[in-house]
């Protein structure tokens, strides 16, 4: 359900891709404001927190000038999010050194790779399930010990056009566009939304309840206050039934968003408010819209090389 000015409300519906008994357990919603002790915390990398969801880990890293997050043996790529305008690091990987300076999404190939602060800089990573060391690590990895039914498996999209290599995205150099939502980019395995600031608090009659089918949603608040209103539907099974959430969260938090439950987001801060969205693997309905993903030409979809 969605105003009718908001862009996703032209979007078509899409099938699910994993069908699910009805009464199979819906999953809570989690939520992750990084009071608690770090999952590593060393000499060489500092603090790093980690949390994980179905088919993706975050992690969350405060680097002082000189820190290194560093990789040997990184079997799939992985992508980096400065959040910040004053951000500053230094990324080598697959034989290239780049220095990237303020917001940005960076696609960093397999093998080893290097992060390094220039600055005093918040460095968020985002790897997929398949990094096992670091998804062991995760404050909420026991939520993980058995697969989520409702949450459709992670199938990688196709390699990118002209082979892995560094790539870097500036999302604050591309102009807002009416009827486009946010500021899309899309990898194998995930779709990064640098949503559009709020400049105060969101008006409580232009909010957007809906629910995904078969895919969890993690909002990454990174500037304000939000607050989380989630439903969890009834099943067949009462014991499964669940009173409505209105979480209030700072930043940075994430809040892992589980299907089916029925869900809106609302700014609350007099100031600016972003949020980032991450989906993995990437949506077949934002894809689908001219337009909306805007290194489309990098990473195709699954029916571009069917097609080809």
């Amino acid at each position: 359900m969605y105003d009718t000015t908001d862009p996703r409300a032209a979007l078509s519906p899409t099938a699910p891709r994993t069908a699910v008994a009805p009464d199979a357990p819906i999953a809570a919603p989690s939520y992750t404001e990084f009071e608690e002790p770090p999952q590593i915390e060393d000499a060489v990398s500092g603090r790093t927190w980690i949390v994980r969801g179905q088919n993706f880990v975050l992690t969350r890293s405060p680097l002082d000038p000189g820190r290194v997050l560093e990789r040997e043996e990184q079997e799939h790529e992985y992508v980096v999010l400065l959040t910040a305008d004053d951000a500053r690091i230094t990324v080598t990987a697959g034989g290239t050194t780049r220095e990237v300076a303020g917001k940005a999404l960076i696609v960093v190939p397999p093998g080893h790779s290097r992060v390094v602060a220039t600055t005093s800089t918040e460095v968020i990573r985002l790897f997929d399930h398949r990094t096992a060391d670091l998804a062991a690590l995760a404050s909420n990895a026991g939520e993980y010990a058995q697969p989520h039914t409702r949450v459709a498996p992670l199938v990688p999209w196709p390699a990118p056009a002209g082979g892995e290599r560094l790539r870097v995205y500036h999302p604050d150099e591309v102009p807002a566009e009416p009827g486009r939502f946010g500021r899309i980019y899309r990898t194998r395995s995930f779709m990064v939304n640098f949503l559009d600031p709020s400049d105060g608090p969101r008006p409580g009659n232009k909010l957007s309840p809906h629910h995904h089918d078969d895919f969890q949603q993690c909002s990454l608040a990174v500037e304000g206050r939000f607050e989380h209103h989630i439903r969890t539907p009834w099943t067949t099974d009462m014991a499964q039934w669940r009173p409505d959430e209105h979480r209030v969260v700072g930043s940075p938090s994430v809040a892992i968003i589980p299907p089916p439950t029925v869900h809106t987001t609302r700014a609350c801060d007099e100031g600016s408010n972003r949020l980032i969205d991450i989906f993995s693997p990437p949506r077949a309905d934002f894809s689908a819209r001219e337009g909306w993903v805007l290194n489309a030409s990098d990473y195709p979809g699954p029916e571009e090389v069917t097609a080809s």
